[in-house]
């Protein structure tokens, strides 16, 4: 018999796709499904965007340079620089999304067996990542009720061993929304400079901080060789379909074994760089819109959210997604349950499980992470059928606890 890669076998299921089928099903069955399982932006792709595409004077679609067209990453380096970062365009590798910056960071900086310790919850793909790079992640678990804060510094300090690499690092966080400050930040740095690890810090939500500051990893000093930014257009401009991401650093020998990887895949889309060309030369104004606009969805959800008996959620301060714990006995179950078994008025909701989210097992058990990417009439909808169905659950915690009283009056 033929056998499957140890590896293929190994690779988690996505936490925000794997219910998809049930969405299906419940589709076909005539139920709407509002999506906040996944950062799929409903903000329109700014047309200058898409007419640059179309605009173009193409008769052959050629492979574009290895490390992206000069041109794009000459005008990346002064969307940098124009954020206080000082990046210069041979810092950057264009890559295919914000994934393969993931991939390469870990293929370049890690060895087979090494680890990279990563604060949970954490964006649920990087466990396959690892198990594709065949590295390990070390969990360090930040609390709901510590507003998923970067956990005590001497919890990183005790699980660093001669196999640790890197640290990886998401601000604003996918998924619970938190932005590390400074202080934070620079205290991984020196975690980083004493133990001669990695700082990878995906950026991929940096325009989207409400009432709070933004610092990027780049803005640290004195540890150039040690920092590696991942970047993405997808969620900046809406545009996660064109696939453009870049991996940055200032540390040449890295970014030179990061040309090489790039190699292998001969050159990022050339489309999409055309795409994020023209993103470059959006007003910084561009954003104010779309902030105004997610913040609204984020108050709104919450307010619904904190109106639910037994729901507790903190304030995320970046990003557009939210943690939140349910009165449930098994998220995973009462996600499934939603899709299969229940409506309100013809309408469901999708949402992602946060044990996905988590390395540590068991954690997440109770806790979903929602995506405000939806407009605020969706949004609402998707709060009425939330808060109907968590009336209805057979598996809520209140009627579990209901139900174990009458076992015990009944049978002493």
């Amino acid at each position: 018999m033929l056998q499957l890669s140890q590896r293929g076998v190994a690779l988690p299921p996505s936490p925000y796709r794997k219910l998809t089928p049930f969405a299906e099903s419940a589709r076909q069955r005539g139920i709407i499904v509002h999506p906040l399982n996944i950062g799929q932006p409903d903000i329109e792709t700014p047309p200058s965007m898409l007419e640059a595409v179309q605009r173009a004077s193409i008769q052959v679609l050629e492979y574009s340079p290895t490390a992206g067209y000069p041109s794009y990453r000459r005008k990346l380096a002064d969307y940098y620089q124009r954020l206080g970062l000082e990046v210069d365009s041979d810092d950057i590798i264009v890559t295919t999304g914000g994934s393969e910056a993931i991939s390469f960071a870990l293929l370049a900086c890690l060895n087979p067996g090494d680890e990279f310790i990563v604060p949970e919850p954490f964006y649920g793909p990087y466990s396959a990542f690892a198990v594709a790079t065949g590295t390990h992640v070390v969990p360090i678990t930040a609390r709901l009720e510590d507003n998923f804060a970067l956990p005590p510094i001497t919890e990183f300090e005790q699980k660093i061993t001669p196999r640790t690499k890197a640290i990886m690092i998401c601000s604003p966080n996918n998924p619970t929304g938190y932005v590390y400050s400074r202080a934070e930040l620079e205290q991984l740095k020196e975690l980083c400079l004493r133990h001669n690890l990695y700082l990878l810090s995906d950026e991929a939500y940096r325009e989207f901080c409400y009432n709070t500051e933004y610092t990027s990893a780049l803005n640290l000093r004195g540890a150039d060789d040690h920092i590696v930014l991942l970047d993405t257009i997808s969620k900046r401009y809406s545009a996660c379909g064109a696939r453009i991401g870049a991996i940055v650093t200032k540390n040449h020998a890295l970014r030179d074994v990061f040309f090489k990887l790039a190699q292998l895949r001969v050159s990022p889309p050339g489309l999409g760089q055309l795409l994020a060309e023209a993103a470059a030369d959006l007003p910084a104004t561009y954003f104010d819109h779309t902030k105004t606009e997610y913040l609204a969805r984020r108050d709104l959800m919450l307010r619904r959210l904190r109106a639910m008996p037994g729901v507790q959620v903190p304030t995320p301060s970046g990003a557009f997604y939210v943690i939140c714990h349910l009165p449930v006995d098994d998220a995973d179950r009462f996600a499934q349950w939603l899709l299969e078994e229940f409506s309100h008025y013809g309408q469901t909701l999708m949402i992602s499980p946060a044990s996905g989210f988590y390395a540590t097992p068991g954690l997440g058990r109770q806790q979903v992470r929602l995506a405000y990417v939806v407009n605020q009439d969706i949004i609402s909808k998707a709060m009425d059928c939330l808060e109907a169905a968590l009336q209805q659950y057979p598996g809520r915690e209140e009627k579990q606890r209901v139900a174990a009283a009458e076992v015990r009056e009944t049978f002493g």
